[in-house]
């Protein structure tokens, strides 16, 4: 039996600007195609400030990936498992986020933009009935649990 000798990839973080994750991910990916690196993928997680991750066969690719790329601080010593990072590929549903008393902002229909405080949360309907923060009377809205964005936790 022969021995294949490539290496099995590995998962590598990458320390980044804050705020710049997807600009220097973008960054690494057009050097990677341009230099025609080994990368099998780049991983922005989008609740992880600062930090990307790139999976390829050895550290030293990465080194040539990120390699004086605007935005990229510098490498991470080590590799990571694929357990720790998989909470970042599977995204919760918003409806499991939320909870009675949470601030959440409404990011769409004739609401869009405003605060509200849930009152209520249906798991089985996926929606909250909640209560405008900015309205001059207490009036409850049923929204769906897509179109809420958590601000504030109590």
């Amino acid at each position: 039996m022969e021995h294949d000798n490539r290496l099995e990839p590995s998962i590598f973080v990458v320390k980044t600007v804050a705020g710049q994750e997807k600009n220097a991910a973008e960054l690494v990916y057009v050097k990677v195609k341009i230099d025609k690196l080994p990368v099998l993928s780049i991983l922005v997680p989008e609740t992880l400030r600062g930090y990307i991750f790139i999976e390829t066969a050895g550290s030293h690719i990465v080194d040539q990936a990120i390699s004086g790329v605007k935005n990229v601080k510098s490498k991470v010593s080590g590799k990571v498992q694929y357990s720790e990072i998989e909470k970042y590929l599977i995204v919760k549903p918003i409806i499991d986020e939320i909870e009675v008393g949470y601030v959440v902002e409404i990011t769409g229909g004739p609401f869009k933009g405003m605060k509200a405080k849930i009152t209520k949360v249906n798991k089985v309907r996926s929606e909250a009935t909640l209560e405008l923060l900015e309205a001059t009377f207490t009036l409850p809205i049923t929204v769906h649990a897509d179109y809420l964005k958590v601000v504030e936790k109590n």
